[in-house]
């Protein structure tokens, strides 16, 4: 059974947090008031938008060393939503890798809205979560805890190919935000 520590409350947050539970592995949901509490799961997933994502590693780099950081987040313009804001050869999953040396980070939940997330389907077909990173065993981990919730995987790679699951989350929220398609739906392997 793995112990996964959310930091963020809001609606992916909460949704990752009823997958984890519902594989029957224990989560703990962390809030901003919750800054001086430890964190003690060893997946720890970073469900804020990603401009407060250097605060949380300013005030928690420490705790997150030796654990799975997940990184959820589709570094996008919020001001203008028509960009991302990270280098077109880079990611903000490479920038947490970068500022967080003793952690193994992954992408993973960033192609996938909270809605799909929490009923399990996108559509007809059921939801699956990207995942890339470098460490085999920390993909493992996480893999296991998002199966064992109801959802599938899919091994996308390694941590150079987050910047791809960053334009497919870009492309799929500018969709909806567009009305092209619902905040229910979104794209789904089959």
């Amino acid at each position: 059974m793995a112990h996964v520590s959310i930091i963020g409350t809001g609606n992916m947050g909460q949704a990752i947090a009823s997958v984890v539970s519902k594989g029957g592995n224990t989560v703990e949901l962390f809030g901003s008031a919750d800054k001086a509490q430890q964190l003690t799961g060893e997946i720890v997933v970073l469900a804020v938008p990603y401009p407060a994502v250097a605060q949380v590693i300013a005030e928690r780099g420490d705790q997150l060393a030796g654990k799975v950081v997940v990184d959820i987040t589709n570094p996008l313009n919020f001001e203008t939503f028509d960009s991302l804001v990270v280098p077109a050869d880079g990611s903000a999953t490479a920038e947490i890798a970068a500022a967080l040396p003793e952690s193994r980070v992954l992408k993973a939940f960033n192609t996938t809205f909270a809605a799909t997330v929490a009923s399990g389907t996108v559509g007809d077909a059921p939801t699956t979560v990207a995942i890339a990173g470098d460490d085999a065993d920390a993909k493992a981990l996480l893999a296991g805890v998002v199966s064992a919730g109801g959802l599938r995987t899919f091994d996308a790679g390694a941590l150079s190919r987050a910047r791809e699951l960053e334009a497919l989350g870009f492309l799929q929220l500018t969709l909806a935000v567009g009305e092209k398609i619902t905040w229910t739906g979104g794209f789904a392997l089959v």
